[in-house]
């Protein structure tokens, strides 16, 4: 299997793969409904969980409307602590400048915090492509690695794996990336962390360059912020002598004051925890603690074009907790590899549309993957209204137009029976627009439903696979209403 998204399907067929897997279905399962729970546990205690959602947001939608001043700040701030500020307009780019930081050190391999923003542009591909190896240090992207795997989740990117698989993969793999895994290790979680311990601890202490992401950066200091629960991250962010950071730059938050707010809503969301285990902050350089070099690339790689829709932007606010993940009952049957995308779930379905730069026909099936619950809305930290941009996003691909309202880098292209469906709200508009066509339409039939099939011939046959044709009424409401209120059409 490749470690890339490149060439998946569209989500339908991907999805209907998935589904038929029973121990893929099993481990998401479990996982997923123990993780809920420990979280709902977790937001339980704190009384005014509500005001810090809110704040949150706030804060996010705040720091969106003046992301160029507060980014323009961060650079100073970072400049001003001994670091150097990289801006880089899309994924190649970003690929390019960290290429080329790690070949100015001389150096062939690097070791990885966990980051999202560096599988979102496919820095291992780029940096293996120039003869540079990068080791992933987080336990559930090391067995990602090791597996020649792709990750499923936010959070726990092996979901999909249980533990006797991870013990499999260790004894399998382990040999060609370093220290082999002990003899007779077993599939006691133990045992297994003991076995990344060792496999890591060699790397942590021979790297000279680390890189990294970031759960936030502080504009007013140029701090930046990486939360963990494991301490693989701390050893990527302290031991090497060189440490370049790639960050989206929605990332960004004002002062330290907007920070206190995320490290509560963040762990509780994410882990299930009060606090996090290790929370790293770094700012520029300082002799003798920590790297003597320390480069920031900020990436942008279609965030522009997000924050310009003023309905999509919200996904901008994502702190990636992965809380919509662990209560959707898409993702919990479909699992993350589904989605296509390194950002899977509720979320990755409003986000990888937005910023991905080209069309393509799993772009336009993601806005689809859903029921539209809302249980993802209920339990997001920052108050993002995902299904009112998944129905935002459906409008986009109906119309074939762009995924962003502020430019056509991302087009939805309709995916097979969307012509149909274009041409059928159509009608429905013009429709609603004649109210004399309406009420004769109503009553023509009321008048037939008798002859009225349960389910849909054509392009109407998936829509109506799953469920049956609602009864139409045998009277329409406007005659009921004149016949009972004595009211004509229009009458309130």
């Amino acid at each position: 299997m490749s470690g890339t998204f490149v060439g998946m399907p569209a989500f339908p067929k991907a999805a209907r793969e998935a589904v038929n897997d029973p121990t893929l279905r099993g481990n998401l399962r479990h996982a997923t409904h123990t993780i809920r729970a420990k979280r709902a546990r977790a937001v339980a205690e704190v009384s005014d969980w509500a005001a810090l959602r809110e704040a949150g947001a706030r804060i996010k939608d705040h720091t969106l409307r003046h992301l160029d001043r507060y980014l323009e700040q961060l650079e100073e701030s970072v400049t001003a602590a001994g670091g150097v500020v990289h801006w880089a307009a899309d994924a190649e780019e970003a690929n390019r400048i960290v290429t080329e930081l790690v070949k100015a050190t001389g150096e062939s391999e690097v070791v990885k915090v966990k980051s999202m923003a560096t599988q979102e542009i496919g820095l291992n591909e780029a940096l293996e492509a120039e003869g540079i190896r990068a080791y992933e240090t987080d336990l559930a992207e090391l067995i990602v690695q090791l597996g020649k795997d792709r990750p499923s989740h936010i959070l726990v990117p092996a979901i999909h794996r249980n533990r006797g698989e991870i013990r499999d993969i260790f004894r399998s793999q382990m040999a060609d990336w370093g220290r082999p895994a002990p003899e007779g290790l077993t599939d006691t979680p133990a045992e297994l962390a003991e076995a990344a311990r060792l496999h890591l601890r060699e790397k942590f202490l021979r790297a000279k360059v680390g890189i990294s992401g970031a759960n936030f950066m502080v504009a007013e200091t140029g701090t930046l912020v990486v939360v963990e629960s494991e301490g693989n991250g701390r050893m990527c962010l302290t031991l090497p002598e060189t440490l370049i950071s790639v960050v989206g730059i929605e990332k960004v938050v004002p002062t330290w004051r907007d920070l206190e707010v995320f490290l509560q809503t963040l762990p509780r969301s994410s882990t299930a925890e009060r606090m996090n285990p290790y929370t790293s902050t770094w700012t520029g350089t300082t002799e003798g603690d920590g790297p003597s070099v320390f480069h920031l690339v900020l990436l942008d790689n279609g965030r522009t074009d997000t924050l310009a829709d003023t309905v999509g932007r919200q996904a901008l606010r994502c702190i990636r907790c992965s809380a919509c993940l662990n209560v959707c009952p898409v993702y919990e049957r479909a699992g993350g590899h589904a989605y296509g995308s390194v950002y899977p779930g509720p979320i990755g379905a409003i986000l990888s549309p937005q910023l991905r730069g080209t069309a393509s026909e799993i772009d336009a099936s993601l806005p689809y993957a859903s029921s539209l619950c809302g249980a993802c809305y209920e339990v997001c930290p920052v108050a993002i209204d995902i299904p009112e941009v998944l129905v935002h996003l459906r409008e986009r691909v109906v119309e074939g137009g762009p995924a962003t309202r502020g430019g056509n880098k991302v087009v939805l292209r309709p995916a097979k029976g969307h012509a149909a469906e274009r041409a059928a709200m159509r009608a429905a508009r013009w429709a609603f627009t004649h109210p004399g066509a309406l009420a004769a339409g109503q009553r023509l039939a009321s008048r037939t439903r008798r002859f009225h099939p349960r389910t849909l011939p054509g392009p109407g046959r998936a829509w109506t696979g799953s469920r049956e044709l609602p009864a139409v009424p045998a009277e329409p409401f406007r005659d009921w209403w004149q016949r009972t209120r004595g009211g004509k059409d229009g009458d309130k």
